[in-house]
C-alpha cells in the first residue's frame, strides 16, 4: 500500500544538509534554567532578573539572540504584547510572547510556526507567588522550540519559519490568541502550526512507560466551518480531512524508527485545551504534539510528598532523551514543510455520475508536479496516487468513481518534496 510515507525529503536539494539530532544535553540546559526562576506564573514579578515570568522571557529572549549571532543574524526576535484579563487574570496585565522570526529565502510569506508555553502554575491557577517549577508544563515544549531554533537556524528555508515561546497559557490561552492576532494583523499565510505542550515526559500515572511514541492531536472539522459548509461536508464528507487533519498525516509520515506517531483524531486531550486551539479558532491550520504517557502527578501540582507520594513537575520527571527525539521529529517536520511547496489552493472535484473524477487546483509556484491522492472512505491514510506535470492544474482519474474514495492533492518540489494533501472545498483547503 503506498501512503504518505513518500512525503520527505531532507535530502532534498533546497535543503543543504540535514541538521544534526537534538541535544539532551542543551534540552536539561534549558529547562534547568527555567526551572530555575522558582515560578514562571503569568502574574509573577516581571522585573527580577532571577525569579518570575520576566526573567523567564528575557531568558528565552536571549537564548534567540544568542542564536541569531551565532547564524549571522538570521533571526528577528518580536515581542508583541497585550494587556489582558481573563477568569484567571482578574486585574489586568500585561501577558508577552517571545517570538523568533526566520525569514524564509524565496517565499517568505508562507510561514511555519513551532510554539510551546513558558509560563507555570501549581495547584492554585491564581497563585503567582508559590514555586512552579513547570519543568515538563511545559519547559519541554520551550526547550524543544530554542532547541530548534538551534538546529535550523543556520540553514535556509523556502518558507519563513517562526519559534514562539508564549506566555499566559495556563490563564486561559492567552499567549496563543495574541500569535493568532499578531498573525491576522500582519497578514501572515500560516501555513501550520506545531504546538508542543507537555512533551519530555516518558512514564506516566500508572507506572506504564512509553519512550518510542509521541501523540498528534488534530481538530476534524473546522473550527471556522459555517453552516452553510458544515451542510456541504456532512453530505459529501471531509470530517477526517481538515487542514489540521493532513497536516497530523504529514508529521506522522515522517515518524523514525525510534518514534513512532500515534495520531489522535480530536482537537486536544478529552475536555482539555492548549494554545493550538487560538489558532484553530483563527482558521489556521494547528495541531498539538504531547508524550504518550502523561503524569498527573506532575501537573498543576504543588511541590509536595503525600504518603510517600510525589507530586510537582520537577526537573527529575523530565526523560531528556525522548524529549530529544520529540524535538528531533519537530525538526523535520519544519523543514519538510519550509523546503516543499506550498499546498495547492482552489482544489476542487466533479464527477458525479460518472466513471471518472476530475481534480482541479491552482498552479503552485516552485512546484514541480502535483500528486493526487484517493482512498478508501473508511481509510485512515492516503492509500494510492498519480501524478500530474509542473504545467497541469487538473487532473483526470479514468474509471475511479467519486462515490466510492476520498480525493486530494499535494504540490511536488525538488528533490521530491511535497506539501500536506488538500482535501477538495472549503473542509479541507488550507
Amino acid at each position: 500500500m503506498r501512503i504518505l510515507l513518500a512525503a520527505l525529503l531532507l535530502a532534498a536539494p533546497a535543503v543543504a544538509a540535514p541538521p544534526p539530532p537534538a541535544s539532551p544535553t542543551e534540552l536539561k540546559t534549558t529547562i534547568t534554567a527555567l526551572v530555575g526562576f522558582g515560578t514562571r506564573h503569568t502574574l509573577s514579578d516581571t522585573s527580577s532578573e532571577t525569579r518570575g515570568i520576566g526573567a523567564a522571557r528575557r531568558y528565552a529572549q536571549r537564548r534567540f539572540e544568542a542564536i541569531s549571532r551565532d547564524c549571522g543574524g538570521c533571526l528577528t526576535i518580536d515581542l508583541p504584547a497585550k494587556m489582558m484579563t481573563s477568569a484567571r487574570v482578574p486585574v489586568p496585565a500585561e501577558v508577552v510572547d517571545v517570538l523568533a522570526i526566520q525569514k524564509g529565502t524565496t517565499d517568505p510569506d508562507r510561514i511555519i510556526i513551532m510554539s510551546a508555553h513558558i509560563d507555570s502554575r501549581n495547584s492554585d491557577p491564581l497563585d503567582a507567588r508559590g514555586d512552579a517549577p513547570g519543568a515538563n508544563d511545559d519547559g519541554s515544549g520551550t526547550a524543544a522550540v530554542i532547541e530548534a531554533a538551534r538546529l535550523l537556524s543556520k540553514q535556509k528555508f523556502a518558507a519563513t519559519i517562526v519559534y514562539a515561546v508564549l506566555s499566559g497559557e495556563e490563564q486561559g490561552l492567552l499567549g496563543g490568541k495574541i500569535l493568532a492576532d499578531t498573525a491576522k494583523a500582519r497578514g501572515w499565510q500560516v501555513e501550520a502550526v506545531l504546538n508542543n505542550d507537555i512533551v519530555g515526559n516518558s512514564t506516566g500515572s500508572s507506572g506504564a512507560k512509553d519512550d518510542r511514541t509521541v501523540r498528534v492531536f488534530s481538530e476534524g472539522t473546522k473550527a471556522v466551518e459555517t453552516p452553510e459548509q458544515a451542510g456541504r461536508r456532512r453530505y459529501n464528507g471531509g470530517e477526517v480531512d481538515s487542514s489540521s487533519r493532513n497536516l497530523s498525516r504529514f508529521i506522522a509520515a515522517l515518524a523514525a524508527p525510534a518514534l513512532a506517531v500515534e495520531q489522535v483524531w480530536r482537537t486536544d486531550r478529552f475536555g482539555r485545551g492548549g494554545d493550538q486551539t487560538p489558532m484553530l479558532e483563527a482558521g489556521y491550520p494547528a495541531v498539538r504534539i504531547t508524550e504518550r504517557q502523561e503524569n498527573y502527578d506532575r501537573q498543576h501540582q504543588n511541590v509536595r510528598t503525600e504518603a510517600g507520594r510525589r507530586y510537582g513537575d520537577l526537573l527529575d520527571g523530565v526523560d531528556f532523551a525522548y524529549l530529544a527525539k520529540v524535538t528531533d521529529l519537530n525538526v523535520r517536520a519544519l523543514a519538510a514543510l519550509a523546503t516543499a511547496p506550498a499546498p495547492p489552493r482552489g482544489v476542487t472535484i466533479e464527477g458525479q455520475v460518472s466513471p471518472d473524477t476530475v481534480l482541479k487546483w491552482q498552479a503552485v509556484p516552485g512546484a514541480t508536479g502535483y500528486r493526487v491522492w484517493w482512498r478508501h472512505t473508511t481509510a485512515a491514510q492516503w492509500q494510492e496516487h498519480r501524478d500530474a506535470p509542473a504545467d497541469a492544474t487538473s487532473l483526470t482519474l479514468k474509471g475511479i468513481d467519486i462515490d466510492s474514495w476520498f480525493f486530494g492533492v499535494a504540490a511536488l518540489g525538488p528533490g521530491r518534496t511535497m506539501s500536506p494533501v488538500v482535501f477538495p472545498g472549503p473542509a479541507g483547503a488550507f
